[in-house]
């Protein structure tokens, strides 16, 4: 059974920084894009970013380009967002997904059939 659990999301102030990690289980390591998405309050789910199964990474939204980067540990079959710089408009549920069988990104959710339960990142001074 394919599993996906984010974690790392907390309470930081503007300009520092965190790490998102997606852990993933029931997939073989290496063969599935992850997706980050992110929900702000009262506002729709957006996709962030993206890397493929090869590691290439693609984001969706112009505000995090130069300050996040995704990345992923093959052996440890996790996936990381490396979030500098952050901005209390970065404040959202973040979330990652994946789909099985799979070897591309799409900014799409519906794409996605497998999510994590989301980690709270709030930057607040």
């Amino acid at each position: 059974q394919v599993q996906v659990a984010e974690s790392g999301g907390g309470l930081v102030q503007p300009g520092e920084s965190l790490r998102l990690s997606c852990d993933v289980s029931g997939i073989k390591a290496g063969s599935y894009p992850i997706g980050w998405f992110r929900r702000a309050p009262g506002k729709e789910r957006e996709a962030v970013s993206c890397i493929t199964s090869s590691g290439r990474d693609l984001y969706y939204l112009d505000s995090v380009k130069g300050r996040f980067t995704a990345s992923r540990d093959a052996a440890k079959n996790t996936i990381y967002l490396q979030m500098n710089s952050l901005k209390p408009d970065d404040t959202a549920v973040y979330y990652c997904a994946t789909k099985r069988g799979s070897t591309v990104c799409s900014a799409s959710s519906t794409w996605y059939n497998y999510w994590g339960q989301g980690t709270q990142v709030t930057v607040s001074s």
